[in-house]
């Protein structure tokens, strides 16, 4: 009962559009890399030779570094989305101040867009990345439901009830502790694909979480991706 309970008051707590579903997950198993918290940088500036993405809003810049390492299938799909202009004009459909703003859906309603394959692909865990504040990672409407929709965590501050069912899943205890230094949602590893993190522009990413919004927390007035410009660091 308790773990029931828990599993609803999470499903509260994330409800991105689509929400936590009691279906039986299909056979499509999630792919988890094994690499270990340290293993990657997350939180370091990109090096010479790496691909960033540059997104540009209508409210300024947010720069992206990219972890192929770790989850492959959700860089290339972002990418390949970003050079064909799929986000151009797309809007930030959600966005919960101390939490997270999403976007990627081309409909603006949080319920379209789909993958540069045309359906759905598996998630890709490791505990290399996690949801810290500034990481960029899939959205999804449940497991292996990977579209084209994401979210950048804005949470200044990570919750004690998140991080007590980080730690009740077994979270790493030093894990744990950057969550405490660095804010995050603790509460989505394992659920969302953490494929990159933003290294410049958080002001942006805290603007646009401020912004004034109705009932459904869309924002009354527009917020827009202008377009994502894919760069390597020279």
């Amino acid at each position: 009962m308790l773990k029931k309970m828990i599993a609803a008051v999470l499903c509260a707590l994330i409800l991105f559009t689509v929400a936590c579903s009691e279906k039986k997950p299909d056979d499509t198993q999630s792919i988890v890399v094994e690499l270990q918290w340290g293993d990657i940088d997350q939180f370091g500036m990109p090096q010479q030779g790496e691909t960033i993405a540059v997104m540009r809003t209508s409210m300024g810049d947010i720069k992206i570094k990219f972890f192929p390492e770790v989850a492959p299938k959700a860089v290339e799909n972002f990418i390949t989305h970003a050079q064909n202009g799929y986000y151009d004009g797309v809007i930030f459909h959600r966005v919960i101040n101390d939490f997270m703003i999403q976007s990627g859906d081309p409909l603006g309603t949080g319920t379209g867009g789909q993958s540069k394959w045309g359906e759905t692909f598996e998630d890709e865990f490791s505990d290399a990345v996690r949801n810290f504040r500034g990481a960029l990672s899939m959205a999804n409407r449940g497991k292996n439901t990977n579209g084209s929709q994401f979210f950048i965590v804005q949470n200044k501050k990570a919750s004690y009830n998140s991080l007590r069912y980080a730690g009740q899943q077994g979270a790493d205890k030093r894990v744990l502790e950057e969550y405490e230094k660095r804010g995050g949602t603790p509460h989505l590893d394992d659920a969302h694909t953490v494929f990159g993190h933003v290294f410049s522009g958080m002001e942006v990413v805290d603007a646009i979480a401020e912004v004034e919004v109705n009932s459904n927390d869309k924002p009354l007035e527009d917020v827009v991706i202008i377009g994502i410009d894919i760069q390597t660091v020279e």
